[in-house]
């Protein structure tokens, strides 16, 4: 009976949906968090009797034929990355994008990842860096005497000194675009990383055309909606159970047939 496998397809298929769900309500707080949608596609369809055949000799044709589902399968996760609203927080070292674009961050490796989450701070040697120590590209010092930062919407850094009144520019943030942002592979810790999905990198200075702008004292809250999500919670968890009847009657019909006596 093809009910029993195409039901217990569509119930891995919320299983999967629901853990996506979970984790976007898990990162509801999650400084530059974008949410996630599950997808799905139909499976192959079995032809009983295949549309456009001729059905007698005089050239007649079957105009819809019969096909059966063998049920569905997840398409992909897809990553919504509309803008999070900006937190205003304080800190002058936190930063947020105001429209399109990434931070650059180098990891251990060497390699550049690429980052939403502008919750920075400067470590012992006033290296701008993020929360795991992991130093913004392209650097930025702050030095040790430096009695104000103010960081600019175009991302130019400035910092005012024991004993001067003048500021002075000590580096320049430059953020980093993408054709498709939804290609982007997410590692962890807020990080993503470049793939031939997403297309490479173009670099570009907060403000210029196709860039966002930085707001200093800003982070970028989570994109998560609770209510949408919850609604979707429910919806699949509705979808698993009428899933899981399916197969439930299936397994009555199969019983009933069993019983059969000649």
């Amino acid at each position: 009976m093809r009910a029993l496998r195409t039901a217990a397809s569509g119930m891995l298929a919320q299983q999967l949906n629901v853990e996506v769900i979970s984790n976007n309500i898990a990162n509801m707080n999650t400084v530059g968090f974008k949410r996630q949608r599950a997808e799905f596609q139909d499976l192959l369809y079995q032809n009983v009797e295949r549309m456009g055949a001729q059905s007698s000799t005089q050239g007649t044709v079957v105009p819809t034929g019969i096909q059966i589902g063998a049920g569905v399968k997840a398409g992909s996760v897809y990553r919504i990355t509309e803008q999070g609203t900006p937190t205003q927080t304080g800190n002058r070292y936190d930063l947020a994008i105001d429209g399109r674009g990434y931070f650059q961050v180098i990891l251990p490796s060497g390699e550049t990842a690429y980052t939403r989450a502008g919750n920075f701070a400067v470590n012992g040697e006033g290296q701008l860096v993020t929360d795991d120590g992991y130093q913004v590209q392209p650097a930025i010092s702050i030095p040790q005497d430096a009695v104000d930062v103010s960081i600019s919407k175009s991302g130019q850094v400035q910092v005012i000194t024991q004993g001067q009144t003048e500021p002075s520019i000590v580096g320049q943030l430059e953020l980093a675009t993408f054709f498709n942002e939804a290609g982007l592979e997410a590692i962890g810790d807020n990080l993503m990383l470049e793939t031939t999905a997403s297309g490479p990198a173009t670099a570009g200075a907060p403000g210029e055309v196709g860039f966002g702008q930085v707001l200093q004292g800003y982070t970028e809250a989570s994109n998560v909606d609770a209510v949408s999500e919850i609604s979707a919670l429910i919806v699949a968890q509705r979808a698993y159970e009428m899933n899981s009847k399916v197969i439930t009657t299936a397994d009555d019909m199969l019983s009933v047939a069993a019983q059969v006596k000649n």
